[in-house]
């Protein structure tokens, strides 16, 4: 009898430690959350970013950085960060990136919907934005 309340007194508490965290977590969450469009990484700019780099910096700027976010940091309910750990190179090379402008992308590593294809550049202007990224990928400790 003794070992039947001491598992209910266990059970009682394990239940009630499990809603604090989940009551105390949604608590937080609700406090930090980002509103839509905010940017969902912080990211640190190079002192200097190379020409290449500079071109495909204002590239980026006309033609991605209205879902991708100011310096690739991701817009929140809008479109992912591109200076992130799952854009590195040895998860999406530079070749991602020029099918994702080219043929679009589906949705797959975030909630932020399909990407369409990108109209109006070249592989030259594709190669720019890539250097761009990359550069702050790497001054993020992502390379």
């Amino acid at each position: 009898m003794k070992s039947v309340n001491i598992g209910i007194l266990l059970c009682l508490l394990t239940v009630a430690t499990a809603s604090f965290l989940v009551f105390s977590k949604n608590t937080t969450d609700t406090a930090t959350e980002l509103q839509v469009g905010e940017p969902i990484e912080s990211v640190l700019v190079p002192d200097q970013i190379s020409d290449l780099g500079l071109l495909g910096k204002n590239i980026f700027d006309l033609k991605c950085q209205s879902c991708h976010g100011i310096n690739a940091a991701g817009r929140h309910e809008i479109g992912p960060p591109l200076v992130h750990k799952i854009y590195e190179p040895s998860h999406h090379s530079d070749q991602s990136f020029y099918r994702a402008v080219a043929l679009g992308v589906r949705s797959h590593h975030w909630p932020f919907g399909n990407m369409a294809a990108v109209e109006g550049l070249t592989k030259g202007d594709v190669k720019a934005i890539i250097s761009y990224v990359r550069e702050l990928q790497r001054e993020n400790g992502i390379l």
